[in-house]
């Protein structure tokens, strides 16, 4: 029986939080409110997904720091150690991948795309992803669109609670 076909997405989340508008503006205020940012609109593309999504920072020039690793709503949050670039930790995750795993890494950095395709990965520029995340919101906002215009009646307009309570109290003579 084949294995489980898996996909997953490594992000330079510094490199996309500087490549983001809506992530810039929230870095020129707190880095940290920029991130949980990145932290959040990728757990809302994974769930819609199922793509495995981690998400890599920079921590290498951290005195004495040791990687750190955990999970945020279903989304694999990395800081590497010190002496560890997030590009470093990518290039060490790609070459670990199993085959027959879709492995995508998510940089605006040439050189880290270039390196990352040559051992099999895709490629996808942080303006290429924040595109996607665009595609995907509008798409689900047409669905819903679509769904409530598919609600002709009031009756399925209305909570069905709501609708009994109507309709008895005009079978009732319609009083109060």
């Amino acid at each position: 029986m084949p294995e489980k076909y898996e996909e997953y997405l490594l992000i330079d989340g510094y490199n996309v939080i500087n490549a983001w508008p809506e992530l810039v503006e929230a870095k020129s205020l707190n880095l940290e409110a920029a991130r949980e940012k990145l932290i959040d609109i990728m757990a809302d593309y994974a769930a819609q997904t199922g793509i495995n999504v981690v998400i890599v920072f920079d921590a290498h020039q951290v005195e004495g720091g040791r990687r750190i690793s955990y999970r945020v709503n279903g989304v694999e949050v990395v800081f590497t150690k010190e002496g560890e670039t997030a590009d470093n930790y990518i290039e060490k995750t790609v070459d670990s991948m199993a085959m027959g795993q879709k492995v995508r890494v998510a940089t605006s950095d040439w050189i880290e795309q270039q390196i990352v395709m040559g051992r099999g990965a895709i490629r996808v520029s942080a303006r290429e992803l924040h595109q996607e995340i665009m595609d995907l919101v509008e798409k689900r906002r047409k669905q819903e669109e679509r769904r409530l215009l598919e609600r002709h009646t009031l009756e399925e307009r209305i909570d069905r609670k709501i609708w009994r309570l109507i309709m008895e109290r005009l079978k009732n003579g319609g009083g109060a």
